[in-house]
């Protein structure tokens, strides 16, 4: 790879690929050249956003394997990551793919092995890879600032599900390949795989309200080694949404509330840690760009990692109520 922007595509034009093409299209280490979705809708509203030099379109087969692309942002349903993903990765592209990984066992195995056999760069955009609160968490574990780790515990609640920013997305709502366990305690459960080790399910449950539509509440009881986690999730609540990770330690307890906000607590009260800003998407890409000019990227979560996670996100799928 020469010091040339990254030829840079884009499949998959709902809330995410949108969100990633307005900061993929000013990035200094790419040229985005193509952002393609099958839905024409999807296209012309990305289109219209008056992004130019941008090629949009609906075939698929002019992003992937395309020798003018270098590589390739998958922002699509998880079940059709691995049909984009391993052939992209077969014909020499590098890819950044959003998660979870997959849905299915075949399919997440299948795109582990094509990202080990290419050797080219490969990620998974998991938000909290790069957070302050993440980097700030790993180092207190490590320097010993929170003591003994004693359980986690992951609290989420929606007063509705798919929330209002990703409703065209109507794949969220379905059991098949939606829900907020996949959409959204991934990502926490990534963040706890990278901090404490990979999770074991010990008893985990989802409750639907009829046979295809996405969990209306979630239950997990995991362990992290020794570590006992917690997780209850519900949909349909009054109530602010909230998204809630908290370590108890025997020092020191941290709280990571809305993604981005820590508080650390040392007696009976919690206290704002003040942490530099929370890092963008573009972020990320910056770091996916070293990557694939062979840098090392601690940073962004690997295909393997993320794979782990799909994992325990199956479990809860597999007995469900």
């Amino acid at each position: 790879m020469t010091d040339a922007p990254i030829r840079l595509a884009i499949v998959g034009l709902g809330a995410m690929g949108r969100r990633m093409l307005a900061e993929a299209v000013t990035h200094s280490d790419f040229a985005l050249t193509h952002a393609v979705d099958l839905n024409p809708a999807a296209v012309a509203a990305a289109w219209n956003t008056g992004e130019s030099g941008v090629s949009f379109s609906t075939k698929v087969e002019d992003v992937i394997g395309a020798d003018s692309v270098d590589a390739v942002y998958v922002a699509t349903p998880p079940a059709t990551h691995a049909a984009l993903v391993v052939p992209a990765l077969e014909a020499g592209q590098a890819v950044f793919c959003e998660k979870p990984l997959a849905v299915s066992a075949a399919d997440g195995e299948a795109m582990v092995a094509a990202a080990q056999a290419s050797g080219r760069a490969t990620a998974v955009n998991f938000s909290l890879s790069n957070q302050p609160a993440t980097q700030y968490l790993e180092q207190a574990i490590a320097d010993g600032r929170a003591g003994d780790v004693l359980a986690v515990e992951i609290r989420f609640a929606f007063a509705e599900w798919p929330r209002k920013f990703q409703a065209e997305a109507t794949w969220l709502a379905g059991r098949d390949q939606g829900g907020f366990v996949r959409e959204v305690f991934s990502h926490f459960a990534y963040l706890t795989d990278r901090l404490l080790g990979p999770l074991d399910p010990i008893h985990v449950q989802l409750d639907h309200d009829d046979p295809t539509s996405a969990e209306t509440a979630a239950y997990g009881l995991l362990r992290a080694g020794k570590v006992p986690v917690q997780l209850t999730g519900v949909a349909g609540a009054a109530g602010p949404t909230t998204y809630e990770w908290t370590l108890r330690g025997t020092k020191q307890s941290y709280r990571l509330t809305n993604w981005t906000a820590l508080s650390v607590a040392h007696g009976n009260s919690w206290a704002s840690l003040d942490l530099p800003a929370a890092a963008p998407e573009s972020t990320r890409l910056t770091l996916f760009a070293q990557a694939i000019h062979g840098h090392p990227t601690p940073e962004l979560a690997t295909f393997p990692t993320a794979h782990r996670t799909q994992q325990l996100i199956e479990s809860f799928h597999r007995d469900v109520r």
